[in-house]
């Protein structure tokens, strides 16, 4: 399956781009981000903490989609409610071809609290990121030292038709693998670059976009062409 499919867009810094997380082919939030950069390697973008977003609307009782069988959810996806994004600053580095996203995690007064690896399949429509999560991801401290999250849940979803085959399961293992080794070697993403990154003072937090009007997930391997960097 060939990964971060891309169509055109601007490419403009400060260009607003929709960042789309479907868990088992459903959404699950859809956040409007910033545009930092973007060259053939891959694209950075911005997420402010507060930013208002959309969320899906869950059954009393539940806290989170991937809790839901996806045979048990509406056929058409779950509704989707207004919210503001209740994480810290982060700022996303999605590089091209690959089945991940890194991370740079902000707190207070914006100190560098670390890295986050995001095991996922990526897919552009226009100003669209449609992210398919992948459930295991892997924390990685400021002295780089790392460990995986998730792995249960994530063995629990292997097998399962809306989520990965067991095949699939090994190479999601590998890819995550793969990048925590640049996190050991202290290599780009983890070089300590981008660790004191601020947006421009003119950026504004982003507003609500219009309701998501794909609230199941696009087939991944639709064909598409890169944007110029």
């Amino acid at each position: 399956m060939k990964e971060d499919n891309r169509d055109t867009a601007s490419g403009t810094p400060g260009e607003i781009l929709h960042w789309n997380l479907f868990i088992g082919g459903h959404l699950s939030a859809s956040v409007p981000v910033r545009l930092v950069e973007r060259t053939d390697a891959g694209q950075l973008v911005w997420m402010k903490s507060g930013t208002p977003m959309w969320h899906t609307a869950l059954p009393r009782g539940v806290t989170h989609l991937r809790d839901i069988d996806p045979h048990e959810r509406p056929a058409e996806g779950f509704p989707v409610i207004a919210g503001r994004w209740p994480m810290g600053d982060a700022l996303f580095y999605q590089p091209t071809g690959a089945a991940h996203s890194v991370l740079w995690l902000f707190g207070r007064r914006h100190k560098f609290r670390g890295w986050y690896v995001n095991l996922e399949r990526r897919v552009h429509h226009g100003a669209d990121i449609d992210i398919a999560d992948l459930e295991l991801d892997i924390n990685v401290a400021p002295d780089r030292t790392w460990s995986w999250k998730d792995e249960r849940s994530f063995a629990e979803k292997t097998g399962h038709p809306a989520y990965w085959t067991a095949e699939e399961a090994r190479a999601i293992r590998t890819e995550g693998a793969t990048v925590a080794q640049l996190a050991e070697a202290g290599t780009f993403p983890f070089d300590g670059s981008w660790c004191d990154f601020r947006p421009p003072s003119h950026w504004k937090t982003p507003s609500r976009p219009p309701t998501p009007r794909h609230p199941l997930l696009r087939p991944l391997e639709a064909p598409t062409s890169p944007p110029p960097p």
